[in-house]
């Protein structure tokens, strides 16, 4: 029975080990962390977006984050301050905008094709992660901003998403807690939400049950093959507490989000993954207004850049902005401020006496689609990468490299 390694027990790590073990591997997964999905995969936005598959190499993307660079409360914010990895992956970022079209297409029919992968996953093992599949409701403020966005809804219906526009009228009678003025907006039906952390937890849990040993705590320092040149089988150094060991494994899948970089480095190989940070906030609807006053369908408000989530009775998901700022993870008040301004605005009936903040890096790639497969040496395989849409994308991108891995070259 082959051996296989997994670095990182986040949503891909885990959705990983589990089409590998299907397959009948003996996979082992080494997490940093104490338990799965305490990090990228703890607080998303919740979204199961193939509606949000656009990438983000656009002209008007460029030029809305050139206006947005000197405000502190801006949906994009970049450092300025200089850093060789930064400059060179937004010069990376820029060349992609030729494929704009090409890698938006890419993405939404991975979105699609990943999303009955997921939920066939939650039905056969039972996982309970408040999903609710009442759709994704795109608003917008202005005739521009809706005239842009029909042009990309083209796009999106032409990767196979039914996508359709609604009147302010519509926006209301789907979504009635909303309160504000809108334009009009795009419905997507098929979209749908949940608990990225309780669903990667209860997968964790199941491919446990299957056979899957996690090794947590044990921080992976050094990847080596085995062998002669050509040689196969991989080994791998790593620590857990005070000790310091090496296991053998015929093969060794990095899906360790932002730090798969430095993996891919001592492999070889060059994923130049950049920490794109997002927020949340976590809204209690501790009382019986709060809770009937808050949505229960998806949003997405395109001007602001936030999304929503309702995730079970209680509990109200708010995430956005970008921050292009290194490894830095610290939650800043400045940038928690606008979602709590947001929420009060748009569901005034809806306390806010009671938030928990959260920031995560986004793995992301330049072309802002994962790296998924083979790597330069024998036996070393990636499914990371995939910046804000590895909730969204996970089960299908697992499903891949799982094949990749499992079927001779």
């Amino acid at each position: 029975m082959p051996r296989i390694a997994i670095i990182g027990a986040g949503i891909t790590g885990v959705t990983t080990a589990y089409a590998l073990v299907r397959r009948g591997h003996a996979v082992t997964v080494f997490e940093r962390g104490r338990y799965a999905a305490m990090d990228t995969s703890f607080a998303n936005g919740g979204q199961l977006s193939a509606s949000n598959a656009e990438v983000w190499n656009s002209r008007a993307t460029i030029l809305k984050g050139l206006r947005w660079m000197f405000t502190r409360d801006a949906p994009l914010l970049l450092n300025p301050l200089p850093s060789w990895h930064k400059y060179t992956w937004i010069a990376e970022f820029l060349r992609q905008i030729p494929r704009y079209r090409a890698n938006t297409l890419e993405t939404v029919r991975l979105a699609i094709a990943a999303r009955e992968h997921l939920f066939e996953i939650a039905r056969r093992e039972g996982i309970d992660f408040d999903l609710e599949r009442r759709g994704i409701l795109h608003v917008y403020g202005s005739k521009e901003e809706f005239e842009r966005a029909a042009a990309t809804n083209a796009l999106l219906r032409e990767g196979g998403l039914e996508r359709d526009p609604v009147t302010p009228e519509e926006i209301q009678a789907i979504e009635p807690a909303l309160r504000g003025r809108f334009h009009g907006g795009f419905f997507t039906p098929s979209d749908s939400t949940g608990d990225i952390h309780k669903f990667t937890r209860g997968l964790a849990e199941a491919c446990a049950r299957q056979g899957v040993a996690f090794r947590y705590d044990a921080a992976v320092s050094a990847l080596r093959r085995l062998g002669a040149s050509g040689g196969s089988g991989i080994a791998m150094d790593f620590s857990q507490g005070d000790e310091v060991d090496t296991e053998a494994f015929d093969a060794v899948v990095v899906c360790a989000g932002v730090a798969s970089r430095q993996f891919a480095a001592m492999a070889g190989d060059r994923v130049n993954i950049y920490p794109v940070k997002g927020y949340s906030i976590t809204v209690c609807l501790d009382d019986a207004e709060s809770q009937a006053s808050a949505p229960w369908v998806s949003l997405l408000d395109d001007a602001a850049k936030i999304v929503t989530s309702r995730l079970g009775r209680d509990r109200f998901r708010v995430a956005g902005t970008a921050e292009l700022n290194g490894y830095n993870r610290d939650i800043r008040a400045d940038r928690i401020a606008p979602l709590v301004n947001w929420t009060r605005r748009h569901f005034p009936g809806a306390s806010t006496a009671r938030v928990i903040p959260w920031a995560g890096l986004r793995p992301m790639l330049p072309s802002m689609l994962p790296r998924v497969g083979r790597g330069r040496s024998p036996g070393v395989f990636y499914n990371t990468g995939h910046g804000h849409l590895g909730w969204t994308l996970s089960a299908a991108t697992a499903e891949a490299v799982a094949d990749a891995v499992t079927l001779p070259r």
